[in-house]
């Protein structure tokens, strides 16, 4: 059975844009076209449904930061081609696209250890190696040394790619990669409590 984006978007209960996003972040499995409309599989739906929340209290910190971006789109700045999410994109080019530069407190974001990027409130790619960054004269933030610990290419199964070099950061990236994590926030970068006391 198939369902357009609008059904699947009342299924998910969310807006019909946000579930566009994950069709644009090209994540999705099956999906077909009948004539204008993208026809998307309902068992996609379901799994995008039923799919957990990450364990926070497991991670050593009782606070960390969500980047929350959108579809993969071209960019003309100097060093890189593209800023956002695609599950497509080489790991170096999806790297460039997501260590910066982002409105932050970028003290917060490197005190939590971890950074999970969501599309649509799904876990997507996790960045690890925030301890240094940089600020550019419009006050946005960005993180050089960071690492791209892993990422998503199909989100109904899900199935993850993990690029991480590190014990640390492959635990990371195996913990939140493909889980539904709600963040609030009006910017790009959002703070979540982890429920934990920090050890």
């Amino acid at each position: 059975m198939l369902l357009t984006t609008g059904q699947a978007a009342e299924e998910l209960g969310c807006a019909i844009t946000t579930f566009r996003r994950l069709v644009s972040a090209g994540v999705l499995p099956g999906l077909s076209r009948r004539g204008v409309r993208i026809m998307v599989p309902l068992d996609v739906v379901q799994a995008l449904r039923t799919r957990e929340h990450p364990p926070l209290d497991q991670l050593p910190t009782t606070e960390i930061a969500v980047l929350r971006v959108d579809a993969a789109r071209r960019t003309d700045e100097p060093e890189r081609s593209w800023i956002g999410f695609a599950g497509t994109l080489p790991p170096e080019d999806l790297l460039k696209a997501l260590r910066g530069w982002w409105r932050c407190d970028a003290e917060s974001v490197a005190a939590g250890g971890v950074l999970p990027v969501t599309v649509s409130g799904y876990v997507v790619a996790v960045l690890t190696g925030l301890e240094r960054w940089e600020k550019n004269s419009e006050g946005r933030h960005a993180f050089p040394d960071a690492r791209l610990a892993g990422y998503v290419t199909d989100l109904a199964v899900p199935h993850i790619s993990i690029t991480a070099s590190l014990d640390d950061d492959r635990r990371l990236a195996e913990l939140l990669l493909g889980t539904r994590l709600a963040s609030h926030s009006g910017g790009a970068i959002a703070y979540v409590t982890t429920h934990t006391t920090a050890r």
